[in-house]
């Protein structure tokens, strides 16, 4: 069986020596050594100053619009995993869908500006499959109309844009170290932001809102990292240089072996590198996508619809259309990439997915 990922997991030699260290200290959780010692340690692999570990990227977005203090409309992709509309309508705000542009599948600015109300107060906008969005034309429609933005990079672990990384844009920048994730902590994620303010406001959010032992400071839920999760962080970050090589030499071989298919992959932003952290293929129909899904699946090879159905299709929010997005999900399959994917699999696997639009 083929599936869509593999976690990639460290020699448990490694993680066992950081365990016998948690074992010692009886440190479990609670902002521990390990935590801060990864904190540290994706700063200075990100040239961050600012960033905390969270529990998961889903409340890093949560956290991000009670920071900013969003309370009501929030312009956002409707391309995107569901936890990026969940996250506004969680918080009680109003999502706004607008539509993707058809090259990079990531939110269209120019969509953006003809959506601002009165209501507006931010933009949540997702860096589809670690592509970057159009940052700079975001910037300065943000600025033009006085919105916040949050960015939801969770697929962005290792993107660059301009040699930097992609996290260094927006007010707040929010990842996801999930176990399907490029890099993981098993469950996790991060916030990142260049204001410190925000960096403390959330670190009250992540904490119950503890400002001592017996003093709060607001209102605030438990979004803690564990030690346990953080030690898989620091032993997979030693690796991380030899996973975004495997991805970039995969989606270089699924390159080649599609080039002359009639599928499509999205168009990078131009002066970005992505982290290839998944690889789309766009179909010319919906028909040719089912049937390629179904013969990959009778060999036991598993593609995922990322991401279907659209999101302004979800029955708790606001009903919109948006064309592009609706048609581009109907038709997207993510082919299976992860760091033990050999070569011959691939072959294995694009032979196929010919095979099935060709001859049915």
């Amino acid at each position: 069986m083929i599936p869509i990922t593999k976690p990639f997991i460290p020699p448990l030699k490694e993680y066992n020596e950081l365990l016998e260290g948690i074992w010692q200290r009886n440190w479990l959780t609670n902002n521990g050594p390990l935590v801060n010692d990864l904190e540290l340690k994706l700063k200075k692999y990100f040239d961050q100053q600012h960033l905390l570990l969270v529990s998961n990227g889903t409340i890093a977005i949560q956290f991000a619009l009670r920071a900013l203090n969003i309370t009501k409309e929030v312009i956002t992709t409707p391309f995107s995993y569901v936890a990026t509309a969940s996250s506004i309508a969680w918080e009680k705000c109003t999502p706004v869908f607008v539509d993707i542009d058809s090259g990079s599948l990531n939110i269209d600015p120019k969509e953006i500006e003809k959506a601002i109300t009165k209501n507006t107060q931010a933009v949540v906008a997702t860096h589809c499959f670690g592509n970057p969005c159009d940052v700079e034309a975001i910037d300065r429609i943000a600025k033009k109309h006085g919105l916040k933005v949050i960015y939801d990079a969770a697929h962005c672990f290792g993107t660059l844009y301009r040699k930097k990384s992609i996290f260094d844009w927006g007010d707040i920048s929010t990842t996801s170290f999930h176990a399907t994730k490029v890099f993981h902590t098993v469950e996790g994620g991060a916030v990142f932001s260049n204001d410190p303010d925000m960096i403390k406001s959330i670190s009250y959010l992540r904490n119950f809102g503890h400002a001592g032992p017996e003093k709060f400071q607001g209102i605030g839920i438990n979004g803690k990292m564990s030690e346990f999760h953080a030690a898989m962080g620091i032993c997979n970050l030693k690796h991380i240089d030899s996973i975004l090589a495997s991805r970039k030499k995969q989606a270089q071989v699924y390159d080649t072996l599609l080039s002359n298919a009639s599928v499509r992959t999205p168009v990078l932003l131009e002066g970005s590198e992505s982290n290839r952290a998944y690889y789309p293929v766009i179909f010319d129909s919906h028909d040719v996508m089912l049937r390629v899904k179904t013969a990959l699946e009778k060999k036991e090879i598993f593609p995922r619809r990322y991401f279907y159905p659209a999101l302004n299709s979800l029955d708790y929010v606001p009903g919109t259309t948006t064309p592009v997005a609706e048609d581009v999900a109907s038709r997207v399959l993510c082919l299976p990439m992860y760091f033990e994917l050999t070569e011959v699999e691939q072959r294995m696997i694009v032979r196929n997915i010919l095979r099935a639009i060709r001859y049915g």
